[in-house]
């Protein structure tokens, strides 16, 4: 199975980047993951609808040219729908039984994700009601993903 995460915005934390490298490397023994940054818009701190929608297709633009063709597109928003572990690793288990080999996630950037990216989904996926920085939820899915495959393997991983 081929994973991309496609992300705007880079990460200047270094806990955040340890982090990233350490799924990352957990990750390479059970699929094929790359990350795509794309880079975010500045956003003024008082920012108009119009200029929100602006900033956020501008950002949708970028993903999308990073979007492999064929590739099942999940994209994280905050209305998307929620899933425990165990269902997050049986959909992408399904997935591959239906001949899906790359699966792309989207996360968008502090204004969110465009309404072309989020039309263009296959789905939306939820972590949480609550919001999360674009830089953490890179670290949450990435672990999640990691235990997803760690239970497809019938592995620990709880802990």
């Amino acid at each position: 199975m081929k994973i991309s995460v496609v992300c705007v915005g880079k990460i200047k934390e270094k806990f955040f980047s340890d982090a990233i490298d350490e799924y990352m490397k957990r990750l390479s023994k059970y699929a094929d993951i790359n990350i795509v940054e794309v880079s975010d818009e500045k956003t003024p701190d008082k920012i108009s609808e119009n200029k929100t929608a602006l900033i956020k297709n501008t950002e949708g633009e970028r993903i999308r040219k990073n979007i492999k063709e064929g590739s099942y597109i999940i994209a994280l928003a905050i209305e998307g729908k929620k899933m425990t572990s165990v269902e997050f690793s049986r959909m992408i288990e399904k997935k591959m039984t239906e001949g899906v080999s790359h699966i792309t996630f989207i996360i968008g950037g502090s204004l969110g994700i465009s309404d072309d990216v989020l039309k263009a989904a296959d789905m939306k996926l939820s972590f949480s009601d609550m919001t999360f920085p674009h830089q953490l939820m890179r670290v949450i899915l990435l672990e999640q993903i990691y235990r997803a495959e760690r239970i497809m393997k019938n592995e620990p991983y709880h802990k």
